[in-house]
Formats: structure tokens, sequence, C-alpha cells
């Protein structure tokens, strides 16, 4: 760190604690050459996380955007909000462990898809149903058709594992 007064570089830390809010760390520092004391502040740098929208405007990521989706694809199903608030959870760590400053609304729905078609089918096709703009019945049970073919090869292969294990 530079010292204000004299512009040397090297310094000896003489306290470290958390501010107020636990937001940065407040450092005591003592210039080596000219003995002054001076405060700095160290805070983790938060760059905002941009959404590429498929008409290729940018716009910060919304959690609660997020949510919203959630709670109209699983409205009058059997799912908590606790539920829908961990997923949510899930993908945002999931985003921000990519460390991509730059994601598009496609990755985020097929996230969204891939974890919501194990909590509720209902929500999964509904959500489907926006995320991909079904344009007409036949997109709707194309979709609809693929679910019940993973859904029956899940069924074969745990039967196929409880007549291994008999």
């Amino acid at each position: 760190m530079k010292c204000p007064y004299c512009g040397y570089l090297e310094d000896k830390v003489i306290d470290s604690r958390p501010t107020d809010e636990y937001s940065a760390i407040r450092r005591r520092r003592e210039c080596n050459r000219c003995m002054r004391r001076f405060t700095t502040y160290e805070k983790v740098e938060s760059i905002p996380l941009m959404v590429i929208k498929k008409d290729k405007t940018r716009q910060p990521f919304d959690r609660e955007k997020l949510i919203n989706g959630l709670l109209r694809a699983c409205e009058k199903r059997p799912v908590s909000v606790d539920t829908l608030e961990k997923l949510a959870d899930e993908i945002e760590l999931q985003i921000l462990n990519s460390l991509k400053r730059e994601i598009t609304t496609k990755e985020i729905g097929e996230m969204v898809m891939a974890r919501l078609k194990d909590i509720d089918e209902v929500a999964y096709v509904r959500f489907a149903s926006v995320y991909r703009q079904f344009k007409d019945i036949n997109t709707f049970m194309e979709e609809l058709h693929k679910l019940l073919k993973e859904n029956e090869k899940l069924k074969g292969n745990e039967q196929k594992k409880d007549s291994e294990q008999s």
C-alpha cells in the first residue's frame, strides 16, 4: 500500500477489524519510512451480473424476476416457497460460480427447467410453455411426449434395479 504522506510502498498493519456492517475490513497501517499512520478499507469488488435478453439488450440480473417466474409456474401446485427460494439460490450460485459476467436468458431458462422438472412436472411444463414460447398445441404435445418418455425410462431403470437386487 502506498503511503498517502510520503509515497513509500512499504508499511505494516497495526490493526484489522471488520466495519460495523461487516461489509469491509478496516486496517490501520504505519508507513515504514515516515512512521505516519493511515487507514485503509478492504472490501469485495462486486461486478454486476448482466443478463442478455433475446433482443440482445442487457440488464442486471434480478433474482426477484427469477422468483416471480417460478411462482407463476408453480401457482396452485404443491411446491413450497422455501423450495423455490432454494432453487433460485442454487441457480444464482451456479451463475456466480461460472465466473461469467454476462449470461443469456436462454442459459438461465435451461437451468430453471433442468431443476424444475425434478420438483414438479406440471410447473415444468408451464415454465417451458412460456420460456420456449410454444406456438401451437403440437409444440406443447412434443414437450409432454419428451417428458413421458423420460419418465418411462426412469421407471424402467428403477424396475431393472429392483429386479437385480432381488
